[in-house]
This record gives structure tokens, C-alpha cells and sequence, in this order.
């Protein structure tokens, strides 16, 4: 059951959305937080390791801007458009390049700064390691994750954050999306199945944060995963 900190419709509401997401393929793990009032609900899967796939591009956004606004790093024109591109289309040849310009294992080293405490690179996957493209962590990850986006980052940085989230490209239009909304998503067919992940925000003063990660494992795929996350944000924000 939610917590009592919700109000009676939306407790409502994630009720059917805990039925929904127990009778789609894999495993879902989902956390929902209410930013006025810090009143929180995760699901049973919400602690369960999971492939981020291009989420983390999300925390990798982050520490660029913090590294270059302490001034351990100057960024280019060049390599804000690939930040840019890293977030409006999720483009991994834009991460790769800002990966290994700017030190895979930094980056890394840096993410349980940023909340995700249960983040772990994994190894066997790539010629380097660690490799932004081979990381699992949990939904409470991703959580704590953007949470320290909208309350701890830089505010102007936060503002291109925000921003960026809010307008992304047709191929990141699902998941947590929508009016007043703004997402990061990642989805990507590993070894144990496809992952379909949405991390962001809902409200227009980004009121509400969502994490939806979706590990099909096997069970299904692109589609199936892709609906999962979609009808979950719609019962909960319909």
C-alpha cells in the first residue's frame, strides 16, 4: 500500500498501477515521489539491479557540468552538442566520444555523489572497463539520481537539465512523458533480455519524480517494454 502522505485518488491510482505493471512481461521496478511533501512509493522490484542502458547518460550530463564549473574541465562548443545530443536523442556515439575524452572511471567514481549508491560497472562486457553502456543499478538509483538533479545541481546548469528533458526527441517520447513532463530514457537488449527504463519528471514545477525500469528479461521486447512504462505514467498521471 502507499503511503497515507498521498493523496486518496493518487494512492488510487498507484494501486492500479502496481496491478498493471505485475501483469506485464519481467519484472518492473517503480519509484514515485511527491517533492512538496517527501512522501515516497517504491514497488518490490524497485531495489532489483538492472542494466541502465542510456540513462546514466543523465548522471554523465551532470558531472560534465560539475567538473567544468569547478574548473577541472573547460567544455567546447563541440562537446556541449554532444551533451546536448546525449540527452534530446540519446545518441551513444556522443556518450562514447565524452566517455573516453573525458575518463570513463571519473565519471564513475563520481555517480554515488549523485545518489546512485548502488550503481556497479560491469565487467566482461567492452574492451575498457568501466564502460557507460555495462552498468546495472535500481530504480531507487535513478530516483535519488534526479532528485539530486532538480535539488542539488547548479541552477543554471539544472535549468539546461530541465530543459533538455522537456523537449526530447521522438524516439525518447514514451515512458515518463508527457504534458508538463520531462524524461531520460535508456532500452537496450542485453545478454539477459531487453531493458526498457524512464526516468524523470512530472508538473510543471517538476512536482513529481518517476522511475520505471522495466527488465523484460526475455519475456519480451522493444514494445512490450515501451508500453509498460507508457501505461504506467498514464495511470498514474492520466
Amino acid at each position: 500500500m502507499p503511503d497515507s502522505g498521498f493523496d486518496c485518488a493518487l494512492q488510487k491510482r498507484i494501486q492500479e498501477a502496481q496491478l498493471y505493471a505485475e501483469t506485464r512481461p519481467g519484472t518492473v521496478g517503480i519509484v514515485l515521489r511527491d517533492r512538496h511533501n517527501g512522501v515516497v512509493w517504491r514497488n518490490k522490484h524497485a531495489a532489483d539491479k538492472v542494466w541502465t542502458a542510456s540513462t546514466i547518460k543523465l548522471a554523465m550530463i551532470v558531472n560534465l557540468l560539475e567538473r567544468h564549473r569547478a574548473g577541472k574541465i573547460r567544455l567546447s562548443t563541440d562537446d556541449r552538442r554532444l551533451m546536448t545530443a546525449m540527452l534530446h536523442s540519446s545518441d551513444d556515439d556522443a556518450a562514447d566520444t565524452l566517455w573516453q575524452r573525458y575518463n570513463g572511471a571519473t565519471f564513475t567514481a563520481a555517480f554515488p555523489e549523485y545518489g546512485m549508491t548502488g550503481l556497479v560497472a560491469q565487467r566482461g562486457y567492452a574492451s575498457s572497463f568501466p564502460y557507460w553502456g555495462f552498468e546495472k543499478c535500481t530504480a531507487d538509483d535513478l530516483d535519488r539520481l534526479i532528485n539530486h538533479v532538480l535539488d542539488e545541481v547548479d541552477p543554471a546548469d539544472r535549468a539546461y537539465i530541465v530543459e533538455q528533458m522537456r523537449s526530447v526527441g521522438p524516439e525518447q517520447q514514451w515512458g515518463v512523458w508527457g504534458p508538463d513532463s520531462g524524461v531520460k530514457n535508456g532500452w537496450s537488449q542485453e545478454d539477459t533480455g531487453w531493458v526498457m527504463n524512464s526516468v524523470g519528471f512530472v508538473g510543471a514545477d517538476q512536482r513529481y519524480t518517476l522511475v520505471i525500469m522495466n527488465n523484460l528479461a526475455g519475456e519480451g521486447g522493444y514494445d512490450e517494454g515501451r508500453a509498460t512504462d507508457t501505461e504506467i505514467t498514464r495511470i498514474l498521471f492520466r
